[in-house]
């Protein structure tokens, strides 16, 4: 929801401030510094008419106020200014990447830290890995007293697995292909209903189902994890400057870096202002994030990580940005 013209200009002349000074704004500093057509008095009450409606703070009764999480996504939802120049210049820079690095690390390595350097705040991009594939067909192959299971998918990619083949299930194969092709004709999004697994085939299903289960819960390697670089420059920035605030980031960052961008399967432009972001670690953070694909359709994520207090319109063009030029590389 919109807000008045005169709250939207206040809104947007207040983050601009403490984005650029860290500092608790008051309305003369305001009107001076922003030459809005008002008196002090009058940005005074429409200041105190955002902070009634959750958009600016106080940090203490006798300082000036500061946006709020909700003032902040009011911001990027509805008063985003257009980015500056200078991501052309990031463009143009881009456009001379070619494919020289000798791994994909060493190019999302160099793109991170470019990016670090453009904006000055935390980056990360996530390897590309498959999402969204469904299982397609089944195929089973009995070679003495193993099985081979093989599992076509979307991607137009096989998986084979390898399993002991239970004597009672020898004689089920057969019917078993036939029912798993009927179920995944009938359900059209890969899933199996386990349910109607008639009783002669309770031997070989419960094999295939362990199977799938497994294939399923595996997460290669070559695919996982994320490459990030300016750990230090976030540890800099004033809104970290106690450990207790940061390490929940430093263990996650650790731990599970991807866990930055969880929602990898979303290929739009987004934001998470502070608790927005589902993982707790980052509850005093802002992300921006974008998404590439690679030539085999899969989708990695490019993302920044900051205070709230930050220039979301170059954040946002400068993701955008590299994910772009990196599926153009990946192509």
């Amino acid at each position: 929801m919109k807000l008045p013209i005169r709250q939207q200009q206040v809104l947007k002349a207040t983050v601009h401030h403490y984005v650029d000074t860290i500092e608790p704004v008051g309305s003369k500093a305001l009107v001076q510094r922003f030459g809005l057509q008002v008196s002090s008095a009058t940005v005074r009450s429409v200041m105190g008419e955002l902070e009634q409606r959750g958009y600016l703070t106080q940090p203490h009764p006798s300082a000036g106020r500061i946006p709020s999480p909700q003032g902040y996504r009011h911001y990027v939802d509805c008063l985003l200014p257009p980015p500056g120049a200078t991501v052309n210049r990031l463009e143009s820079e881009l456009a001379n990447i070619s494919l020289k690095w000798a791994a994909l690390d060493d190019l999302l390595w160099h793109l991170a830290r470019r990016l670090t350097d453009f904006t000055g705040l935390m980056s990360l991009i996530t390897r590309p890995s498959r999402h969204g594939t469904k299982l397609q067909e089944v195929r089973l192959v009995q070679s003495g007293d193993r099985l081979l299971v093989m599992l076509v998918e979307s991607s137009n990619q096989a998986r084979q697995l390898n399993l002991r083949l239970p004597h009672a299930a020898a004689g089920e194969l057969a019917a078993m292909e036939i029912w798993a092709r009927d179920q995944l004709s009938q359900s059209g999004d890969g899933t199996l209903d386990w349910s109607s697994l008639p009783s002669q085939l309770h031997v070989s299903g419960s094999l295939l189902r362990e199977a799938i289960s497994s294939h399923s819960q595996s997460n290669p390697m070559p695919e996982a994890g994320a490459v990030f670089h300016g750990m230090s420059r976030l540890l800099a920035q004033p809104e970290f400057s106690k450990s207790d605030s940061f390490r929940p980031l430093l263990e996650l960052m650790d731990s599970y870096p991807s866990a930055v961008v969880p929602d990898a399967k979303d290929e739009s432009v987004g934001v998470w202002i502070g608790n927005e972001h589902p993982h707790w670690a980052l509850a005093n953070c802002s992300v921006v994030k974008a998404s590439y694909r690679s030539s085999n359709q899969s989708i990695g994520q490019v993302a920044l990580i900051g205070p709230m207090r930050m220039a979301y319109a170059t954040a946002m063009a400068a993701v955008t940005t590299v994910a772009h030029h990196l599926g153009l590389l990946l192509a």
